[in-house]
């Protein structure tokens, strides 16, 4: 095939984004695809042609706009319709190029049963496993119930007994058909503490597989990754030669083509590693592979090489011109409120600065994004907003440098969880490797101090509280003394103490925007009429001006159950006038794929049902009220 002239992004957002960057250099044509939700969306400015579509998974649409277009070829991102055998052959019916496997070897790898089957005959070792209709009695606990044609985490349940594999089971095929329309199941070993160890493979239309080292993902939360880096931290020289050669044997055997992530557990406590899956698409945090994997000296394009391979040209390098030079750790930044139940977030993000705007001394940053001032960002789509990415001569470094990003990382509007990743990083659990797939679901990461953001947002609150700046730090009753302190009352008094100073930032432009210094510690934010919102080591902070004179009593809960982020109803188990428990489960919603359960605060009687099973509710919602036992 000739090389790509017009190239059609059938995805949004940063991975549009960063095909499109990957084009511009190549000077390929690009074409992006929206729907009437994200029309004005950065990825649509960017491309040479955009064409508004009914919705990402139409598959009969898309292809019907890449012929429109004029594509030779389609890119499908990650997610959306990157990993379906339909779209894949649609595709090839219509003469067109998909950037990707091709339809048989995603149905083979795309499904964790076949793909077991394919690594058995590739000699590569896979997990044990268990017949999902044997007597659940017979299973040595715990084992992981996942879905088939699964992926990402979704229909993944640990069961820890028999008593509660029923449950597992039902939730787990629930959740992979609501997610891949099929709703059959495995059953393996449960490895309670593990390392996710996953290789970059890629290959050519010509026989040829080449790895390009691993990525650690041990940093996960539910099976969804949050901090990525590579090469792996813990891995010996040999174990890296193994996983890395079993990955290449899984490919070939396949008959694998462009860039695919095969996926492995390694198993702590033995030493052992096991076949989880195969991607068969280009991975969220390629990115780390990009930042220390060199190829003849030179940091590769994975974009570019599954342009190149597309287009059936060979791979033009041996494994032995692929090295390893520094390390590179990525974090995934959400639109979601993490010390808060990790509850979906939305809203419009009023001001955002991504941290890499200025020097890092320890390192390069690099960050792949598609979100902006004034931006909106609703539930229609997965929560990520972007990924930081920090590069070091050794991990050390890239560390201080991801820290010091997500430092300067700031995003009004809207909570964020880039003060979650920035403690996550920053800590010691994380600085000596020792996190492994289940840590963050056995650990509570500690939420921030908020009392120097808070000191901070009073300094904001004031016109200027440098040394020079206002008459009344003269104060013409105390003269020869210090100048009388700032106080200032958010949620409770706060005094400014000497030496914070603030300014209007001289970029980016942005109304009421100001930053408060005192040391080390800075905050960004804007003081408003009712409230001083900040950010502080990437954290938002809401801060109410209180009156000090109103009564302070903390009023009782009133037993009404609100909706905590807009989303759907998916069940509501009681009826007005129900007699429940305290903690009995009421109702379950969900919003951007996260299922929440709704309990009753204490025990007593239902007396409203505010919305039924399907209605699409709004944040504040009001869903259940329950009355005390007792009251009148």
């Amino acid at each position: 095939m000739a090389q790509i002239k017009t190239l059609l992004v059938a995805n949004r957002g940063e991975i549009a984004l960063r095909v499109f960057r990957t084009c511009s250099a190549l000077g390929i044509r690009t074409v992006a695809i929206h729907t009437a939700v994200d029309a004005d969306a950065p990825h649509v400015r960017e491309a040479d042609v955009a064409l508004q579509l009914p919705g990402y998974l139409d598959v009969e649409a898309v292809v019907a706009a890449a012929k429109e277009a004029g594509a030779d070829a389609v890119h499908p991102g990650y997610g959306f319709l990157s990993e379906r055998s339909v779209f894949a052959r649609a595709l090839e019916a219509a003469g067109l190029t998909l950037v990707g496997p091709s339809a048989d070897v995603m149905d083979a790898m795309g499904r964790k049963d076949a793909a077991r089957e394919i690594a058995v005959a590739a000699g590569v070792p896979v997990i044990p496993a268990y017949d999902i209709d044997d007597d659940p009695q017979t299973f040595s606990y715990p084992v992981l119930v996942k879905a088939a044609a699964g992926g990402g985490g979704k229909g993944m349940r640990v069961v820890r007994s028999a008593d509660d594999f029923a449950e597992a089971r039902a939730a787990a095929a629930r959740e992979g058909l609501n997610s891949f329309g099929d709703d059959t199941l495995l059953v393996e070993k449960y490895v309670e503490s593990g390392r996710h160890i996953e290789v970059q493979v890629m290959a050519d239309a010509h026989g040829t597989v080449r790895h390009l080292f691993e990525r650690d993902c041990s940093t996960q939360r539910r099976h969804q990754k949050v901090l990525e880096e590579a090469p792996a931290p813990t891995i010996s020289a040999e174990q890296r030669t193994a996983i890395t050669a079993s990955a290449v044997a899984l490919a070939a055997e396949v008959g694998y083509t462009n860039a695919g992530t095969v996926e492995f557990l390694l198993d702590n406590a033995t030493g052992e590693f096991y076949f989880l899956e195969m991607n068969t698409r280009l991975q969220v945090e390629h990115p780390v592979t990009e930042e220390v994997v060199r190829i003849r000296g030179e940091r590769p394009d994975l974009v570019a090489l599954q342009l190149a391979v597309a287009a059936r040209e060979p791979l033009d390098f041996s494994q032995d011109d692929v090295t390893l030079e520094g390390h590179a750790i990525e974090a995934r930044v959400y639109a979601e409120d993490s010390f808060n139940g990790f509850l979906p977030q939305a809203g419009t993000a009023t001001y955002v600065r991504w941290g890499g705007w200025t020097d890092v001394a320890s390192g390069e940053i690099r960050v792949d994004h598609a979100l902006e001032s004034g931006q909106e960002v609703s539930t229609h789509f997965d929560p990520m907003l972007g990924k930081v990415i920090a590069y070091g001569a050794d991990r050390s470094a890239a560390r201080a440098a991801l820290v010091d990003a997500l430092d300067e990382t700031a995003v009004l509007g809207l909570t964020t969880n880039t003060g979650f990743l920035r403690t996550l990083a920053a800590s010691d659990e994380f600085g000596d490797a020792t996190i492994d797939t289940a840590w963050l679901d056995r650990n509570e990461v500690p939420g921030p101090d908020p009392s120097t953001a808070r000191t901070l947002a009073a300094a904001l609150a004031v016109p200027d509280v440098s040394a020079d700046a206002s008459p009344f730090h003269s104060d013409g009753w105390r003269l020869g003394g210090e100048p009388a302190p700032v106080r200032i009352h958010l949620d409770e008094w706060v005094e400014v103490p000497p030496g914070v100073t603030t300014r209007t930032p001289l970029r980016p432009s942005f109304r009421g925007l100001t930053t408060a210094l005192h040391g080390k510690e800075r905050a960004v934010g804007v003081a408003r009429r009712h409230e001083v919102e900040v950010v502080h080591r990437g954290q938002r902070h809401v801060f109410a001006f209180a009156d000090p004179f109103a009564d302070s009593a903390a009023a009782a809960g009133d037993g009404t159950l609100t909706a905590p982020m807009p989303g759907t109803v998916l069940e509501v188990k009681v009826a007005a006038g129900d007699r429940v428990e305290a903690d009995q489960t009421l109702g379950m919603m969900e919003a951007m794929k996260m299922e929440l359960s709704l309990k009753a605060p204490f025990a007593g009687t239902v007396t409203e049902v505010g919305a039924g099973v399907g209605d699409l509710v709004t944040l504040g919602a009001t869903l259940f009220v329950v009355e005390a036992e007792g009251e009148a």
